[in-house]
């Protein structure tokens, strides 16, 4: 699944209750999966951190869509390696 097709997705089935809670309340679900995620990612297995890798990406795609930021036109900023010099791997050591 693409980017674009998995904001689609994320719009049709969870859009209406997304524009309900706001981008604020919105952000707050973003920050407790990324606990989550890191809480996976340090003490569970392979299953564990798809799942909240999946759910992470989820919320992030909910965000941007509540802000009107298209995913793939974002994802499209790394297109070609570092967004700063073009490199692959990254040359200007932009990236910590």
């Amino acid at each position: 699944m693409d980017l674009a097709a998995l904001q689609a997705t994320i719009r049709a089935t969870y859009g209406d209750a997304d524009r309900g809670r706001g981008v604020d309340a919105t952000f707050g679900w973003f920050i407790e999966e990324v606990g989550e995620l890191s809480r996976a990612i340090r003490r569970q297995g392979h299953d564990q951190r798809v799942e909240e890798f999946s759910d992470v990406l989820a919320w992030l795609v909910t965000l941007a869509d509540l802000t009107g930021v298209d995913m793939a036109e974002a994802a499209r900023r790394y297109e070609h390696g570092c967004p700063k010099c073009d490199a692959s791997p990254c040359g200007c050591g932009a990236h910590p």
